[in-house]
């Protein structure tokens, strides 16, 4: 049993303030946010929190670190990294703004932000902007909490690896709130090559998985996520190592080991081998839960392969017939 694993139980009896902002994560997160800072962060190195949003999970996590009896205001920080304003590429929604819509001309929602978090302001810094321009190169200070909700491009992921998951040491927790996605790939086969140096904390919690660096990650495994030098098999096996140890989230709904398979076929797609991408999402259609909640998705992947296809001269019954016409 991990040292996370204890916080499972207790879960169930987190009641959250009905004040608390608006986010796109689960209670079910929330709560687990706020069961962290109260029973096991202690803010002796630095506490991350990567893709803030409107601040409903900055505010469970500050709720817990306040009521924590080792968390010490005075010295610890937490640190919350966003865009704080809406459009392309962003991933941001107007329900961020306090009144559930932006003002007019006006796109950043960090004063909102700052108004909500009012309470935990003396021990917490924002970082507004883009994470390569906001995070410091340089800044080597032991990470002890990482939640990562940012990473939804792979530049964005490479900024992670190289500034924040450096920083990492036995004891560390990481926390990927979008490991429910199979279109960031790059969460699951990167956790697949630090599975000799973590401990997986129990099944995830709704869409987050939680784990714990318990052994020093060597700088080279690093280096290799961060450039993407692993080939499209190597991946896979990444994922499927990652496959081997979790199944469904804590409330047995997201079957992990299908979301993870599709993953896959997105490791494929964004490599440009879009038959072989569609040859692991197509058996995928009949997952109730993807076909459900994916359905964009698995469209994405057809018409690629289908437009790949006929870049290529089509199916093989097509060629032969053009080869026929053509005598």
């Amino acid at each position: 049993m991990t040292k996370l694993s204890r916080l499972y139980p207790l879960l169930g009896d987190v009641r959250l303030p009905d004040t608390l902002p608006y986010s796109q994560v689960s209670t079910w997160e929330l709560q687990f946010l706020y069961l962290l800072g109260r029973h096991h962060l202690t803010g002796e190195d630095r506490l991350v929190e990567l893709g803030s949003g409107g601040g409903g999970s900055t505010y469970a996590l500050a709720l817990g670190l306040r009521e924590s009896p080792v968390f010490d205001e005075r010295t610890g920080r937490l640190h919350a990294y966003d865009f704080f304003r809406v459009g392309k590429g962003t991933f941001a929604t107007e329900k961020f703004f306090t009144d559930g819509a932006k003002p007019r001309g006006e796109n950043s929602f960090l004063d909102d932000f700052r108004g909500r978090l009012e309470p935990f302001l003396p021990f917490l810094e924002i970082h507004a902007g883009d994470l390569w321009q906001t995070s410091d190169p340089e800044d080597t200070t032991p990470v002890e909490f990482l939640h990562v909700d940012i990473a939804k491009t792979a530049r964005v992921f490479r900024c992670v690896t190289e500034r924040f998951l450096t920083r990492l040491r036995p004891g560390s927790v990481v926390l990927h709130q979008d490991f429910a996605g199979p279109r960031l790939p790059w969460l699951h086969h990167s956790t697949g090559a630090l599975l000799p140096y973590i401990e997986i904390a129990g099944p995830p919690v709704r869409s987050t998985l939680a784990f714990e660096v318990v052994r020093p990650i060597p700088g080279h495994v690093l280096k290799a996520v961060a450039e993407d030098s692993y080939s499209v098999d190597e991946k896979l096996a990444l994922i499927s190592a990652v496959q081997e140890q979790i199944d469904r989230d804590h409330t047995g709904g997201i079957p992990f080991k299908s979301v993870l398979e599709f993953a896959k076929a997105y490791t494929a797609h964004y490599a440009g081998e879009h038959r072989r991408a569609w040859s692991i999402a197509k058996p995928l259609t009949s997952d109730a839960y993807l076909s459900r909640t994916r359905a964009d998705h698995f469209e994405q992947l057809r018409k690629a392969y289908e437009q790949d296809r006929e870049q290529h001269g089509g199916s093989r019954l097509t060629r032969l017939v053009r080869k026929a016409v053509g005598r």
